[in-house]
């Protein structure tokens, strides 16, 4: 049964899984991933490699390649125990894969290694994993509205995600993000997001740290009243967040979800509103994302 779970976790996603390798970032990807295992399969190119296996045949991995393939593979399984999302576990299998033909590449000619690095590196630079652009009921702030909004109505709780748009953690995060503004967004329970990499002065005031080695994005945090009452991860005295898992089951607990939905209701039938139907995101929010990754 722990076998089969699994599999049909990735029968379930299948479809999606495709749908996000047809698109022309995860095919590059594809490529640059396997380029070695092409290069050293290739009749043609593999009989001008050198090799170190003892029957001399330089069409397949010598004993010292399979170590280190093994090896990397074995750190991608132990890094793929705390992703969340599909895309999580497939951009894990990516980065260790080119990290292995970067040093399969180097081992076999020192022209060669640079050659894959410096296609990485110009890869790295001018292409970005595709934003999520799928339904959701979340409001997009600018420096200059999030502290309006959050103080607006004293009864309306908000959660906002503080993210910036270059970091992998955020854009894994997004769909999950996504899916709670869909099941919990009533008029006293609404969702928030804020590019703290567009705007600093957002990022200095609320305290969240756009630096990487602080890991603190992605950022929950909690306003009642356009009050911080809690957020997640937490930070330590050296500024480092505390680890903390960014799954939909986590943050439904740790943020009791489903008692302030429940409670949220309450104010909306005291409006007289009714609870709107699930909708692609607005124009505006669609031109914020777009402009945020034009901004980077």
């Amino acid at each position: 049964m722990a076998l089969l779970t699994p599999l049909f976790a990735f029968l379930y996603h299948l479809p999606q899984v495709y749908k996000w390798l047809l698109k022309p970032y995860y095919i590059a990807s594809l490529f640059m991933s396997v380029a070695f295992l092409l290069v050293r399969k290739t009749p043609g190119i593999c009989e001008h490699l050198s090799t170190q296996r003892e029957d001399g045949n330089p069409c397949d991995f010598d004993w010292r390649e399979v170590e280190i393939l093994m090896f990397l593979s074995a750190i991608v399984m132990m890094k793929n125990r705390r992703a969340i999302t599909v895309e999580q576990h497939v951009g894990n299998i990516i980065l260790f894969s080119k990290v292995a033909n970067v040093i399969l590449f180097f081992r076999l000619d020192i022209r060669m290694g640079l050659l894959y690095l410096t296609l990485c590196i110009v890869f790295l630079m001018t292409c970005k994993p595709p934003l999520y652009m799928g339904p959701e009921y979340i409001k997009y702030f600018s420096d200059k509205t999030i502290d309006e909004e959050l103080e607006r109505d004293s009864r309306v709780t908000w959660i906002v995600e503080f993210f910036a748009n270059w970091s992998p953690e955020c854009q894994s995060f997004a769909s999950v993000y996504a899916d709670l503004s869909l099941k919990y967004n009533c008029a006293g329970l609404k969702f928030g997001k804020v590019d703290i990499g567009r705007y600093s002065e957002v990022s200095k005031k609320y305290k969240v740290s756009t630096s990487p080695l602080s890991k603190q994005l992605p950022s929950l945090v909690l306003f009642q009243g356009g009050k911080e009452v809690m957020r997640r991860p937490q930070v330590d005295k050296k500024g480092r967040a505390v680890s903390w898992s960014f799954t939909e089951e986590n943050i439904i607990r740790e943020f009791n979800l489903n008692e302030l939905y429940q409670k949220s209701k309450k104010l909306s039938k005291s409006r007289g509103e009714r609870s709107e139907k699930p909708k692609e995101p607005e124009a505006d929010t669609q031109e914020a994302v777009k402009e945020s990754k034009k901004d980077k």
